[in-house]
């Protein structure tokens, strides 16, 4: 499995999205794991974290509109996109938190908002 981020889409301005994303156990499990979003020609940016424990926090540019959660039961870690704007328009990665170079990205998600 690796990592595959997965529930991108097109939507609307003030519209919502999930994002999952199924990884390895060898990465996801008693780590710390991050969404990082990348958008047309900028730096990928750290979107949100967890620890396996649970506790979170997120960039001041999505607070209060994005939640990551885990289930530690089937590896996945989730993404809720609420109140979504234009400017949230990116590629969407899971990865451990700090990156970890021996898995890679993997193909991302897109999702695109409409104004």
């Amino acid at each position: 499995v690796q990592l595959q981020a997965s529930g991108g889409g097109l939507v609307q301005a003030g519209g919502s999205l999930r994002l999952s994303c199924a990884a390895s156990m060898s990465i996801f499990r008693h780590r710390s794991m991050a969404w990082y979003r990348r958008a047309p020609g900028q730096e990928r940016e750290l979107v949100a974290t967890i620890t396996a424990g649970g506790t979170t926090d997120y960039a001041d540019s999505v607070k209060g509109r994005f939640t990551i959660t885990r289930d530690n039961a089937v590896n996945t870690v989730y993404l809720q996109l609420n109140s979504l704007k234009p400017e949230d328009t990116a590629v969407y990665y899971c990865q451990a938190w700090p990156y970890d170079a021996l898995y890679g990205w993997g193909q991302g998600t897109q999702v695109t908002v409409s104004s």
